[in-house]
């Protein structure tokens, strides 16, 4: 048993000041608003304890990449320093062999607890929009490549981004729903009436919305506005003041509100390295002043933020309770995580430490405190 207490603690959407809480174990055992009701083993008198975030939307970090085996455990560590204490690692747009490969390795990862699951964010996805990914290996989905997958990733495989304008997509959108995966749209060119049927379909998350999908426009709304409009729809956004500017993430936020919004870095192994060359798949990217773009382009090539950064960033748009909603607690109902994304009796003790500028200071995760 270990008692925490702090000058601030985020329970049931709520900021409580003081706030404490308990854990047994790996399991959040209780929590209240005002003083502990003993002398704390953890104090924090001047921070604000949080849900531990979820990233449910990351490529790597600390110059580590979920494609590489050799880097899973670097990255997931990175990130958990920042504060993510659940992880849905991302593969990139590869050759069939190289898939099966990196979802067999994030698999075995996934059963070691190292990461939560895979985000399957290509193949299946629009030339027109590949953004980073490799545009000779876009396909469109195969029935014989989706069993593939799945038969090598299992329960692993927790999501998949795909561009439901393909041929095979509608199948596709069914064989992944049957297998308990969550269906994004993303990387589309697709209108807002195929964007309409994918959703009533079953698809239920926007992939970093507005991004690497045609802007909203008065006559052709296409794919944003559907995915904005249907409640059914979490949206992931990147707030890393590079992707969308601050007043589009605003006018999102309050037009879906915190229950429907989901924050992700879609970071790179660059987040945490300093400016210069990098790989995203096999695609060569470079980092300057922070920004990933694809080597000779304009594209952007995912992100260098953390978790806490993004956070942060929200938290001065939307306040600190909407910022953990959107952080913590909505990814997980989006992915139908169990018993994480708030702090509740009987939750994972997964939690993160914020200073007064609110970054992470300290992380517990499963109840063990992060080195």
């Amino acid at each position: 048993m270990a008692l925490i207490g702090a000058g601030a603690v985020v329970l049931d959407g709520q900021v409580c000041r003081p706030g404490w809480l308990e854990t047994s174990g790996d399991r959040i055992q209780a929590c209240g608003a005002g003083p502990p009701p003993r002398p704390p083993d953890s104090d924090f008198p001047e921070c604000t304890v949080a849900p531990g975030f979820i990233d449910m939307h990351v490529h790597g970090g600390g110059g580590a990449a979920y494609t590489d085996p050799r880097g899973i455990a670097e990255a997931a560590g990175f990130h958990l320093r920042h504060g993510t204490t659940t992880t849905l690692a991302s593969l990139v747009t590869t050759s069939p062999p190289e898939l099966i490969a990196g979802v067999r390795a994030l698999a075995e990862a996934t059963r070691r607890g190292v990461v939560a699951g895979i985000h399957l964010e290509g193949p299946w996805l629009a030339r027109a929009r590949c953004g980073a990914h490799d545009p000779d290996q876009l396909r469109a989905p195969d029935p014989a490549e989706i069993d593939a997958v799945l038969a090598s990733g299992g329960a692993a495989i927790r999501m998949v981004t795909l561009a439901p304008e393909l041929p095979g997509a509608d199948d596709a959108i069914r064989r992944f729903l049957d297998a308990g995966v969550v269906v994004a749209v993303g990387h589309t060119d697709a209108t807002y009436d195929q964007t309409r049927r994918a959703i009533d379909a079953g698809a239920t998350v926007a992939t970093h919305l507005c991004n690497a999908m045609p802007p909203l426009h008065h006559r052709e709304p296409g794919p944003v506005l559907a995915l904005l409009q249907d409640p059914r729809v979490t949206l992931e956004l990147i707030a890393d003041g590079v992707h969308v500017h601050p007043a589009v993430l605003a006018a999102v936020m309050g037009a879906a509100g915190p229950g429907r919004v989901s924050l992700i870095t879609d970071a790179i192994a660059a987040a945490g390295c300093g400016d210069g060359a990098y790989r995203l798949g096999a695609m060569p990217i470079d980092v300057v002043s922070g920004v990933a773009r694809v080597r000779g382009t304009s594209a952007i090539a995912g992100s260098t933020a953390t978790m806490d950064r993004v956070f942060r960033s929200v938290a001065a748009l939307a306040g600190l309770a909407d910022a953990v909603r959107m952080a913590a607690t909505t990814p997980a109902r989006a992915l139908g995580l169990d018993k994480v994304g708030e702090l509740r009796a009987g939750y994972a003790a997964d939690l993160v430490v914020l200073d007064a500028d609110l970054r992470a200071t300290a992380v517990m995760a499963r109840g063990d405190w992060a080195a």
